[in-house]
C-alpha cells in the first residue's frame, strides 16, 4: 500500500524548512510516498515477522512498533505508538519501539517518509499512514489465523493481541501466527477506527521512555562512548560570517592528551585529545587570529535602528489584507498606536550539540541527537564524500531540541574532524559557551500597530507592520514566495493551519519589511507565533482599554465567526472566573491565538510588588483536534509556559561588536521551580482535525501575563525581556 499525504504547500514549506532536508542524495521521484508495504516491495527486514513497515511481532508476543520521528521529551514516541497499537488492537503492555535508521529509509526508497520532528508535526502529519500501517498489520494477522482454521476472516475478532473465533471457540495469539502473517500481502487502505472507539489512543497512558530516564539507563548522545574514542572541542569565529585567518598549532601540540589541531571549514578550529577537557583546555590556549569581517561593526543598537527604519519603509510584503485599513484609520473617531520589539533568543538545549563519528574510507557512522534523522544523514553524506550505502546515522535520545536540532551543522563539523582521524572514533562536543554564542537564534523583529475605533468603540481598522528578520531567507531561501517569507505571518494569516487570524476586522493590513542582520535566525519553539501573539494580543488589549471596554467582551465582539478561537477563549475565561472579581491583590490578563494546527488561549493571575511580578496561576485551553494522550498534552502545556515565561522575563540575546554577549545561563536565564506558576490545563478536542501540541501554548504565555501586569500597574511593556526594565519574577 502507498499512501500519499495531502500537503498544504505553505504548511510543508514552513515545516520541512526546519529540518533543512534537501533530498540531494539520489532518492527516487516518488520518495514522499508513505508506504505500508512489506518485504515483497522492499526486500530487507529489520526484525523477523515484519507486518508491513510499521509493525513486527516476535514469537514471545513482543510488539515492535517503528517510530521514525524524534523523541525529545514531547512524547511523540508514545503517542505514535498508541495510534499504531490502537489500530493493531494489541496488548499495550507488550509494546516496544524500533528506530529504522535514515540509511534503512534510503534502502527502502523512503518508505517511512518524513523523519522530521518540528513544528508539532510528528503526530499531526503522520497519523494517517501510521494508523493504516497498524490496521493493515491487524488484518494480516487475522487472515493468517483464518487460513489456519479455514474459516472466513470476517468471523474473527481481536482484543489485546488475541484472535478469537466465536463459533468454534478457537483462540490464538499474534505471536503464534505472526510468521505466517508476515508472508501475506499488505492490505491497502484498511478501515480505521473512529476516535470514539479508541481504547489505547486518546488515553493518558504512561510514557514508554519514563523508566530509563528515571533510573539513569537512558543513553543520550552526550553519554555515548566507543572503545578508543577521542574527544574534540571546537571554536567558531565569534562574529557570524567571520573566518579563520591563522592559528599556531605548535603552541598546544605538546599539551597533555592533545592528538591534533584541525581547521574545520573556513570558520572554525578544533582540538582532538584523549579527553574533552584536555581538548577544551588546549583550544582555549590556542592562538587564533580571526578575520571578523563586516559583522564586527554590528550591535543590538544598530540592528534596532535598522528595524525601526523598516516600520515606515514603503517596501513591504503583504501577509493579510482586507478592505482599506489606511482609509479606516484616517477617518476614525479614535486612533491607537504602539510599537513592540522582540529580541533574539537562544534555544538553550539542556544537552549541548554533539556527535560521535567513526570514519574510514569505506564507512562513515554517526551517533547523535537530531530532530531530523534524514537531515543529519544528508549532512554526514555530504561531509564524508562517501556513497549513500556507506553512511549511517544512529539517532540517540535528545536532551531537548526546541528546533535547534533540526539544523545539522554540528554533524557536518564532527564528520570533518573525524576524517582527520580515520579509523578512530571521535566525539565532538560544543561547550555551553560555544553552543550559546555560535548557534542559530529566534529572529529579532519590531512591530508597529495602528488601530482605529468608531464612536461606539468598535474596531474599524488595523495595520500591523512587522520589521525584521526572515527565517526562510537564511534557512531555506528556495522556499521563499516571490521574495516573501510566509513563516513571518504565523498566527496572522487569513486562514490555514499555520496560524489563522482570530478576529473579524473589516479593514486590515499586515505586512513585513524584511531586514536580515548577520546573526543567523532559526526555528525556535513556537517560531514567529511567539512575537506575533504578543504584538496582536497585547495591542487588542490596548484597543479595549482605549475603548473603555472589558478585554474579554471586546474580543468576543470580533470573534462571532471564529468559533474555535472563541471556544478556547471562553473556556479559560470561565475557568479563571473572569466574570467574578479577582482575589485581593490579584490582576488578570487574557489572550488567544492559533498556530500549528491548534487553538489555544490563556488567562493569567499575577500580583506585582515593586519590580517583582508573581505569576500565581495560568489557565490554558487547547483544542488540538484529536487528543492522543491527554496526560502528555498537559505536560507539554506546562513545559511550554516554562519556556515562554523564561523568554519573557529572563531570555534575550544581545550583540556587541558583532558577537553574542550572553555566554551561559548566568546571563541567559531560565525559570526556577519556585517561580513556576500553577498551570491548569483545559484539553477540549473537537475530533474534527489534527493539530499540534508541543508548540502552540507557548504563544499565549507572554501576552496573558503582560496583559495582567498592565491591569495591575497601568504600565505597558513593549520590549523584552522584562529584565531590561528591571522587572523580575517573584
Amino acid at each position: 500500500m502507498n499512501y500519499q499525504p495531502k500537503i498544504n504547500r505553505r504548511a510543508f514549506v514552513i515545516g520541512s524548512a526546519a529540518g533543512g532536508l534537501a533530498l540531494s542524495f539520489g532518492l527516487p521521484a516518488g520518495a514522499l510516498a508513505q508506504a505500508a508495504g512489506g518485504r515483497e516491495q522492499f526486500g530487507e527486514v529489520l526484525s523477523p515477522n515484519e507486518l508491513g513497515i510499521w509493525v513486527a511481532i516476535k514469537p514471545d508476543e513482543t510488539v515492535a512498533i517503528r517510530i521514525v520521528r524524534a523523541e525529545m521529551g514531547q512524547g511523540s514516541q508514545t503517542g505514535l505508538a498508541q495510534l499504531i497499537a490502537e489500530e493493531l488492537d494489541c496488548d499495550w503492555a507488550k509494546v516496544t519501539t524500533e528506530y529504522p535508521t535514515p540509511g534503512d529509509n534510503v534502502k527502502r526508497k523512503r518508505a517511512w517518509g518524513n523523519y522530521n520532528s518540528s513544528g508539532s508535526r510528528a503526530i499531526r502529519e503522520s497519523h494517517q499512514y501510521v494508523r493504516e500501517g497498524g490496521a493493515a498489520a491487524r488484518l494480516m494477522l487475522i487472515q493468517a489465523a483464518a487460513d489456519e482454521w479455514k474459516v472466513p476472516a470476517a468471523e474473527l475478532t481481536t482484543d489485546k493481541g488475541v484472535i478469537s473465533h466465536k463459533a468454534s471457540g478457537k483462540t490464538t495469539t499474534y505471536g503464534k501466527v505472526a510468521a505466517a502473517a508476515a508472508k501475506l500481502p499488505v492490505p491497502e487502505k484498511p478501515k480505521l477506527k473512529d476516535a470514539k472507539d479508541w481504547k489505547i489512543a486518546g488515553k493518558p497512558l504512561k510514557r514508554l521512555d519514563t523508566v530509563p530516564k528515571v533510573n539513569g539507563t537512558m543513553q543520550y548522545a552526550i553519554d555515548f562512548k566507543l572503545p578508543g574514542m577521542l574527544s574534540a572541542a571546537i571554536k567558531d569565529c565569534p562574529v557570524f560570517g567571520g573566518k579563520v585567518k591563522s592559528f599556531d598549532a605548535s603552541k598546544v601540540t605538546g599539551m597533555k592528551g592533545v592528538k591534533k589541531v584541525v581547521q574545520v571549514g573556513d570558520k572554525a578550529v578544533a582540538v582532538v585529545a584523549d579527553t574533552w577537557w584536555q581538548a577544551k583546555t588546549a583550544l582555549e590556549a590556542l592562538p587564533i587570529v580571526w578575520d571578523k569581517g563586516e559583522g564586527a561593526k554590528v550591535s543590538s543598537e544598530s540592528i534596532a535602528k535598522w528595524l525601526e527604519e523598516g516600520l515606515t519603509a514603503p517596501t513591504n510584503f503583504v501577509g493579510n489584507k482586507q478592505g482599506d485599513a489606511a482609509a479606516a484609520i484616517a477617518g476614525a473617531a479614535k486612533k491607537v498606536e504602539a510599537t513592540y520589539a522582540y529580541p533574539y533568543q537562544n534555544h538553550a538545549c539542556l544537552e549541548p550539540m554533539n556527535a560521535t563519528v567513526l570514519y574510514t574510507p569505506d564507512k562513515c557512522e554517526v551517533w547523535t541527537s537530531t530532530q531530523n534523522g534524514e537531515a543529519a544523514y544528508a549532512a554526514a553524506l555530504a561531509a564524508s564524500g562517501l556513497p549513500a550505502d556507506k553512511v549511517e546515522v544512529h539517532r540517540l535520545m535528545l536532551g531537548t531540541g526546541f528546533g535547534r536540532r533540526t539544523r545539522s551543522e554540528y554533524v557536518t563539523e564532527a564528520v570533518l574532524i573525524a576524517k582527520e582521524m580515520p579509523g578512530t572514533p571521535v566525539k565532538m562536543l560544543k561547550s555551553r559557551e560555544e553552543d550559546m554564542t555560535n548557534g542559530v537564534y529566534h529572529p529579532v523583529t519590531q512591530c508597529k500597530l495602528t488601530g482605529s475605533l468608531d464612536k461606539d468603540g468598535n474596531v474599524t481598522g488595523l495595520q500591523m507592520r512587522i520589521s525584521g528578520q526572515s527565517i526562510l531567507a537564511y534557512a531555506r531561501p528556495e522556499a521563499m514566495e516571490a521574495g516573501k517569507d510566509p513563516a513571518t505571518f504565523q498566527g496572522l494569516n487569513p486562514g490555514g493551519a499555520e496560524g489563522a487570524f482570530g478576529y473579524d476586522i473589516p479593514n486590515l493590513l499586515i505586512d513585513h519589511a524584511m531586514r536580515n542582520p548577520h546573526v543567523p535566525p532559526w526555528f525556535w519553539r513556537g517560531v514567529n507565533n511567539n512575537q506575533n501573539a504578543i504584538y496582536l494580543e497585547c495591542f487588542i488589549d490596548e484597543l479595549a482599554h482605549a475603548a473603555g471596554q472589558d478585554p474579554l467582551a471586546f474580543r468576543r465582539k470580533m470573534m462571532a465567526n471564529k468559533p474555535k478561537h472563541l471556544g478556547v477563549l471562553n473556556a479559560v475565561a470561565e475557568r479563571v472566573g473572569w466574570d467574578k472579581p479577582a482575589p485581593q491583590g490579584i490582576s488578570r490578563g487574557i489572550c488567544q491565538h492559533m498556530g500549528y494546527g491548534s487553538y489555544v488561549a490563556a488567562a493569567a493571575e499575577v500580583s506585582v510588588t515593586g519590580n517583582k511580578v508573581k505569576v500565581h496561576r495560568i489557565v490554558a485551553a487547547t483544542n488540538p483536534g484529536h487528543a492522543v494522550n491527554p496526560a502528555q498534552i498537559e505536560r507539554q502545556i506546562a513545559g511550554s509556559f516554562v519556556y515562554g515565561l523564561s523568554a519573557l522575563f529572563q531570555g534575550g540575546i544581545t550583540i556587541k561588536d558583532g558577537e553574542v554577549v550572553e555566554k551561559n545561563f548566568d546571563t541567559f536565564g531560565s525559570l526556577r521551580m519556585a517561580e513556576m506558576p500553577k498551570v491548569e490545563s483545559i484539553i477540549m478536542p473537537s475530533n474534527d482535525f489534527w493539530g499540534g501540541v508541543g508548540e502552540p501554548t507557548i504563544f499565549v504565555a507572554a501576552p496573558a501575563v503582560l496583559n495582567a501586569i498592565f491591569k495591575a500597574t497601568g504600565q505597558r511593556y513593549r520590549s523584552f525581556p522584562l529584565k531590561n526594565h528591571n522587572i523580575q519574577m517573584a
